[in-house]
């Protein structure tokens, strides 16, 4: 499928200012040159034109928001100089897999001031001695090149950044229910253990009064039969005075 065709594809009857991610890898390119896109793609941030069959940036249309540029896998070897004018604020331009030899061929990047990220693996100019230095030292302000920094400190992940910032906007929208469904939970816990405490405390007073009513029922028991104790005692001396009477009826008749 030619370039201009697979452009109209992805509109899905959007209009090109809607549009701020487009995709159209391993479409084709007739004379090399891009086609389909215009002037009206106002808010494109993300373009990959992977395999396409690119020669010239000529065509290339403004693009004043986009940010990252994927061209790997093309013929191209100049021309570079055309993404300054139209895209001035990439931050990430791949272009893996393409004919750049030499160092002049990139030396055009110098006016991309926001350029963090280049990549230029399986290009012929990474065969170049001390190419790594070089292009560092070319291009300043360039952080990561071919994946790492000058350190060898490996790049973050770009979908792992993107899908981060996705979370920094939505945080406070995203932040809000996560809280609340801690609090309720919290809150169950603290009824539970409320609960808990209710019960545990309700066991232990009945606990309590069991026993006290177990110390009284012996306490009583020991009263009963301390009174039992007395009342024999009682009815002993009775008997005995009793006694007595009669053996002194006796002396006496």
């Amino acid at each position: 499928m030619d370039m201009k065709k697979r452009i109209t594809l992805e509109l899905r009857s959007r209009s090109p200012a809607e549009i701020v991610e487009l995709v159209v890898d391993n479409s084709r390119s007739a004379d090399g040159e891009v086609e389909g896109l215009t002037d009206e793609f106002t808010e494109l941030e993300f373009l990959s034109m992977v395999n396409v069959g690119l020669s010239s940036l000529a065509k290339l249309p403004s693009l004043p928001k986009l940010r990252k540029l994927e061209l790997s896998d093309n013929n191209l070897s100049g021309s570079l100089e055309t993404l300054s004018e139209k895209c001035p604020n990439l931050t990430y331009l791949n272009l893996s897999g393409n004919k750049i030899k030499e160092l002049s061929n990139v030396e055009a990047l110098q006016n991309l001031k926001s350029l963090q990220s280049l990549d230029l693996f399986n290009c012929e100019i990474t065969s170049l001695e001390d190419y790594r230095e070089s292009v560092f030292e070319l291009l300043p302000q360039v952080t990561y090149l071919d994946g790492f920094d000058q350190e060898d400190n490996e790049a973050p992940d770009s979908e792992a950044e993107d899908e981060g910032e996705d979370l920094d906007e939505d945080g406070e929208d995203g932040a809000g229910p996560t809280g609340d469904y801690d609090d309720e939970d919290d809150e169950e816990e603290d009824e539970d253990g409320s609960e808990r405490g209710e019960v545990g405390l309700g066991f232990q007073v009945n606990r309590g009064n069991q026993e006290d009513d177990e110390d009284e029922e012996d306490y009583g028991e020991e009263e009963e039969e301390e009174g039992e104790y007395d009342q024999a005692g009682i009815q002993g001396q009775k008997r005995k005075r009793d006694v007595d009477d009669e053996d002194e009826e006796d002396e006496d008749d």
